[in-house]
């Protein structure tokens, strides 16, 4: 299982409205961060699978929607958990300061 993308037409149902936590990467094709962090992402993705869900959101076309959680700086994690962020990584982190965020929203 990977992360799947998620565009503005259906953050609403598979974020707000989930009923278990979300993370979404906010990430860009041309940021070199973002794609060192999507194999660990996928591999998140993988391991919670039915516990969480993971979306990946390219900012290039969905612009809107990064400005709208304030995201400035990629890649940035948001965490959220009954339709509100939870908590937020942003830059490039190893596999276990973003697992050690996953385990209070469960």
């Amino acid at each position: 299982m990977t992360a799947t993308a998620i565009t503005a037409d259906n953050f609403d149902a598979e974020v707000l409205k989930s009923d278990v936590p979300v993370i979404v990467d906010f990430w860009a094709e041309w940021c070199g961060p973002c794609k060192a962090l999507a194999p660990t992402i996928d591999e998140i993705a993988n391991e919670y699978e039915g516990k969480i869900k993971v979306f990946k959101l390219d900012v290039q076309t969905e612009a809107a929607l990064a400005s709208k959680y304030g995201v400035s700086s990629i890649p940035t994690l948001l965490f959220f958990k009954g339709g509100e962020i939870a908590d937020r990584i942003v830059g490039l982190r190893p596999k276990n300061d973003i697992t050690g965020r996953i385990a209070p929203l469960l």
